[in-house]
Formats: structure tokens, C-alpha cells, sequence
């Protein structure tokens, strides 16, 4: 092996410091008024207001927020309070949204169908893998509470809307209760539930379930 390409093997001392110190100019320091004016942005806030809810004057909040003074620990402490944070939020970068491009188009009756003895499901978004939300319209074949040998249960959470006709929904800590076409319901799934149809005919919803 020659010396050349030892080196790039092996670094030497001094490469690896001239490395370094690129990449550490290359580093932006934290700058706590951008990261105050982020956070009371995404909050929906004005500088009026975020002075309401932290009990901090307004030019002492816009004075932070373009870097003219820096807040001392009380008031950072009114600031995590009043924006309802805590306080390593302050310097703490904010999350890089980076947009993935998955999109999965189902046309109408084109779903997957999966029929059960009480509901016919039609899955919906089947050429996407590791979905965070599984959607699925569903027809509600069961009539009666007894159609079902136990309580659904299963992880995650669940919305449900229905589409057409009227269901009596069913969760073993809730009385029954009906929803008719328009309506929906939130609800954790690990909470055993099922549904019934209560109109002439055969109710459809949709669901999602999201982990």
C-alpha cells in the first residue's frame, strides 16, 4: 500500500483537526430568539398575546426574539410556563419536516375486499407499506349484540364515520349509543367495541385505525 493511500486509510493528526474545524464552522450556533419567535409561530401567537400568557412586556419578548438581550433563567421560566414547554425546548432545534412523497390513490369499489362474518370490509391505500393510519370503509352486517362471540380489541386508535344508514356503537366502559349517517366517534381501540345496524338496511362507515 503507498503512503497516499495510507492517508486516506489512516488520517493523520493534523487532517483530522483541519476536518474538524471545517465542519465545526460550519455549525450555526443556537440562537435562542429565533427558536422563541419559532415556537410562539407555531403556537398561533402574537407578540401581544405570548406577553399575556408569559407575563413577560412585549419589547422584552421582541427584544429576545431578534437578539438584543438574552433572558435571564426567571424568564425563561415564564416563557416555558406561559407557552406550556419545557424549558430545553428553548434550545432545542426544531424538527426538519422533509417530505416523503408517498401518496397511494384508491378509486371508487376499487378497494381490496375482506368480508367477515359480521362486517364487509373494503381496504382502501393497499399499495402503501408501514402505513401510520389504516383506512377502510366497511359494511355493518352484524344486527345484534350477540353476533359476536367478544369485544374487538386491538392496539392503536380508531376513527370512525359513518356514510350511510344509522349503528348502534358498542364500548364495554360506555352505554351504547346511535350514530346516524354524518356522525362519527374517537376512541381508543384497545377498548373491546363493536357495532351493530340499526337501519333497513346494511350501514356503511369508514374507519381508520392508526397505531
Amino acid at each position: 500500500m503507498s503512503d497516499e493511500q495510507q492517508v486516506d486509510v489512516y488520517p493523520s493528526m493534523t487532517v483530522v483537526k483541519e476536518f474538524e474545524s471545517e465542519k465545526a464552522d460550519k455549525i450555526e450556533p443556537m440562537k435562542l430568539g429565533k427558536r422563541l419567535k419559532e415556537i410562539r409561530m407555531a403556537h398561533g401567537l402574537t407578540l401581544e398575546e405570548a406577553s399575556k400568557r408569559t407575563g413577560l412586556a412585549r419589547s422584552t419578548l421582541s427584544k429576545i426574539e431578534n437578539e438584543q438581550i438574552s433572558p435571564t433563567f426567571q424568564a425563561m421560566q415564564k416563557l416555558a410556563g406561559g407557552l406550556e414547554i419545557d424549558i430545553p425546548q428553548l434550545f432545542a432545534p426544531p424538527k426538519q419536516l422533509k417530505a416523503t412523497g408517498r401518496r397511494d390513490i384508491t378509486r371508487k369499489a376499487q378497494g381490496k375486499p375482506h368480508p367477515t362474518t359480521t362486517y364487509e370490509h373494503e381496504l382502501l391505500a393497499t399499495q402503501l407499506t408501514n402505513k401510520k393510519m389504516m383506512p377502510f370503509k366497511s359494511r355493518v352486517r352484524a344486527r345484534a349484540f350477540e353476533d359476536y362471540p367478544d369485544w374487538i380489541r386491538h392496539d392503536g386508535e380508531e376513527f370512525l364515520l359513518v356514510l350511510e344508514g344509522e349503528i348502534t356503537f358498542y364500548s364495554e366502559f360506555y352505554e351504547p349509543v346511535s350514530l346516524s349517517e354524518g356522525d362519527s366517534v374517537y376512541y381508543d381501540a384497545n377498548m373491546g367495541h363493536m357495532l351493530t345496524s340499526v337501519s333497513e338496511d346494511d350501514a356503511l362507515i369508514l374507519w381508520v385505525t392508526a397505531s
